[in-house]
């Protein structure tokens, strides 16, 4: 099967949703976990290579990602697509201007876009400003992200203090006009000496058009939403003939439990739905810090508790909760405290014999599939825009399928945690 596009997400939960767009738009698609050792997969048109990324240390973010490119490149991939989220979480530092910036040069790509809207999810950029929900991405509750706080919806602004090229704007008025207007303004930038562009975007036509203006683009970067409009380019190059959808999956049975590591307003919402129908236990930072064995108390609890119904282990917490346990612990010392826990009681719940397993949070996914040995996820059915239903097959404790639901914090309905399994039942 030839290797047409490479990817790279920064997370593992934007892997997930980016495999997901792009096995619904026609291109037959593997999600591997951290950068892959063997050959490019028979089955597959692309490969998205799913690191973890986000809020590592710029070097290495960039490190990862070069890694994750040569492998990309000895495959031979035509086209390559850096994924970050669709609310461009990042810091003045990075990890996006930097990432973009040292693959660029590798590739020796002159321009490239940034465009991280996603309207099926309320995401949409307008005069380079990113809306979430209707309001401006600094008003969304980003603000008050723990890890990357977005107090500024500028994405140019934002993106130019990350590289030290030069970032313009395809605005609206080109976007709306259509794929040659957009490829126009591209030329136009890059003779003006602009090497990057945030591209206006509010509907799913525009980020259609816009992929079709990247078509020749070596690089192209930006949320999963960007990507739904890619596999069209290879079919009209006669590169891409099937159509696929999504993969059958794993035969799935055991017990189900949710864990929730995201702080974000969307998973609170979701947790706080859930906890009115099912049982609940809250994983405490604090008392992780002071070495109580939160792990086995909630382990115990699980075990009394698995059955017919799903559970809830969930550390997500309002802002003012977050701040104070980081104010004790430190960020970075609350945020490892929480996933190495999560990760620990993950691997427990399914030697519990929980084989349907939903995880909210990128960072918290990351830690969870790395603790349970995951290097490998079939794409199945959409939940909601952004979150399909995955399956592996885990080798340790003993050789089980897995599925899996690994959904960003700010992703899904409120009644996300409830609807999720008659989704998974469809497919079983």
């Amino acid at each position: 099967m030839p290797a047409l596009l490479g990817c790279i997400a920064d997370d593992l939960t934007g892997g997930t949703d980016l495999a997901g767009i792009l096995v619904n738009n026609g291109m037959r698609t593997v999600q591997m976990i951290g950068v892959p050792e063997g050959p490019w997969p028979e089955d597959a048109d692309a490969v998205v290579v799913a690191l973890k990324s986000r809020t590592s240390p710029v070097h290495e973010a960039v490190t990862q990602s070069l890694d994750a490119l040569r492998w990309l490149q000895a495959a031979g991939c035509v086209q390559f697509y850096f994924k970050y989220c669709s609310t461009f979480d990042s810091t003045p530092r990075g990890n996006i201007g930097p990432v973009a910036e040292a693959l660029m040069d590798a590739l020796r790509a002159d321009f490239t876009i940034a465009c991280s809207a996603f309207p099926a999810t309320r995401r949409s950029i307008y005069q380079g400003c990113l809306f979430v929900g209707g309001v401006l991405l600094n008003e969304s509750g980003m603000q008050h992200h723990p890890l990357t706080p977005m107090t500024d919806a500028n994405l140019v602004r934002v993106l130019q203090q990350q590289t030290k090229r030069k970032v313009g704007l395809v605005d609206h008025a080109a976007v709306s006009a259509g794929a040659g207007a957009i490829a126009d303004q591209f030329a136009l930038l890059l003779s003006n000496g602009c090497r990057l562009a945030i591209v206006d975007a509010i509907s799913d036509r525009d980020l259609k058009e816009i992929a079709a203006a990247a078509a020749e683009l070596l690089l192209v970067t930006g949320g999963s939403g960007l990507a739904q409009g890619l596999p069209q380019n290879f079919r009209q190059r006669g590169l891409l003939n099937a159509i696929a959808a999504a993969e059958s999956m794993l035969a799935t049975g055991g017990f189900k439990a949710v864990i929730a590591g995201s702080c974000s307003t969307a998973t609170q919402n979701q947790v706080d739905v859930m906890r009115v129908h099912h049982a609940a236990f809250r994983i405490d930072p604090l008392e992780l810090a002071n070495g109580d064995d939160v792990v086995g108390s909630a382990l115990k609890w699980a075990a009394s508790r698995v059955g017919d119904e799903p559970i809830l282990i969930y550390a997500t917490a309002a802002p003012d909760e977050v701040r104070s346990a980081q104010a004790t612990l430190g960020i970075e010392k609350s945020a490892s405290l929480v996933e190495h826990a999560l990760a620990a009681i993950a691997q427990g719940l399914v030697a519990l014999g929980v084989g349907q397993l939903i995880v909210a949070g990128g960072e918290t996914s990351g830690a969870v599939l790395h603790g349970l040995g995951v290097t490998r996820l079939t794409i199945g059915r959409e939940i909601d825009p952004g979150v399909p239903w995955t399956t592996t097959m885990l080798e340790r404790p003993r050789r089980q399928a897995l599925a899996l639901a690994l959904k960003s914090g700010n992703f899904g309905s409120p009644d996300f945690f409830l609807k999720a399994w008659s989704k998974l039942a469809m497919v079983s």
